[in-house]
């Protein structure tokens, strides 16, 4: 079992510290937290060990989960690293990209591993469609929450956007070409509602929108790709894909057959896949404690979360 501790123990902190208490890859030795009050508030309600200061706590440990806010990222990642800890860090990886470059750097020289917390890659419902994405030439992402004010710190890109960032990057093999985007602050001082075009060298073009003053809850991913049609309903864990094959020569009774203009007839054919329930937070921790005990690439590679917040850069500084 990796000792883990965790920096950082307000909302997601919480989750992280049970998640890691209830793991068997991880033995939880403690926690820090900038705020004394808070600190002992969970202490006495969790029982977990508190660490009044932040060196100590990566002392006692081998993983460093780091979970304040994004301005603090670099900051701590550093000093664990430096020690020679691996870290795991919760999205967006760092406030700058320089800062993300920099971390990269660092773990190579220390040869410590990272991982950045992008959990959508851990949903079920993107889990049991992946591996059918295949070269998708029209992305639609509608990510959408009710107001709340834990995050408005952040422009709605780097709070809810940047989720569909990551998995848009994850499955679309192809350097940007240009971004197109604008942004409204409605209730914050940044913006609040988001839309952004991502065009793609090989023709892909992405459209997310994300929105932190809505009504009801939506996240929702449709990829479009010769021949299926795939939907990700991230928020009710479902998945659903459309396929078109060639149409038999005598189609049955129930068959869904389409004919186009030059009178190819095409089969339509729904194929949803299994779903296994999971708790995604809990997966990317553990899927991270065996990258480093199999000394193999974690799902979410820090050149990853680079990435992500690469291309959220270019779409803020398009408002």
């Amino acid at each position: 079992m990796l000792k883990a501790g965790v920096l950082g123990a307000g909302h997601l902190g919480k989750i992280h510290l049970r998640l890691l208490n209830q793991s068997n890859k991880y033995d939880l030795i403690g926690f820090y937290d900038a705020d004394p009050e808070n600190a002992k508030r969970v202490v006495e309600e969790f029982g977990y060990r508190y660490f009044d200061s932040i060196d100590d706590l990566i002392e006692a440990v081998d993983v460093v989960d780091i979970v304040t806010p994004t301005l603090s990222h670099y900051d701590c990642a550093k000093l664990a690293i430096k020690k020679g800890k691996h870290i795991f860090i919760e999205k967006p990886i760092t406030n700058t990209v320089e800062e993300a470059e920099t971390i990269r750097t660092l773990v190579a020289e220390h040869g410590v591993k990272g991982q950045v917390g992008h959990v959508e890659r851990f949903n079920p419902a993107f889990i049991g469609v992946k591996d059918q994405i295949k070269n998708p030439m029209f992305i639609e992402c509608h990510r959408l929450a009710e107001f709340n004010p834990r995050g408005t710190d952040v422009p709605v890109v780097l709070d809810l956007m940047i989720h569909d960032i990551d998995i848009i990057l994850s499955v679309v093999q192809s350097p940007v070409k240009h971004i197109s985007a604008s942004g409204v602050s409605v209730v914050s001082e940044t913006p609040d509602i988001a839309n952004a075009r991502i065009e793609f060298k090989n023709g892909c073009v992405a459209n997310l929108t994300a929105s932190r003053i809505s009504l009801k809850n939506m996240r929702k991913t449709r990829f479009f790709q010769k021949d299926a049609y795939i939907s990700v309903d991230f928020l009710e864990k479902k998945c659903e894909v459309v396929k078109m094959k060639d149409a038999p020569e005598n189609p049955g009774d129930f068959d869904m057959i389409l004919q186009n203009a030059e009178g190819i007839k095409k089969q339509i054919y729904f194929d949803n896949p299994e779903i296994s329930n999971n708790n995604a937070i809990l997966d990317e921790l553990e899927t991270f404690a065996d990258a480093i005990n199999n000394n193999t690439k974690p799902i979410v590679t820090l050149h990853d979360g680079t990435e992500a917040l690469r291309v959220a850069n270019m779409i803020i500084n398009q408002f």
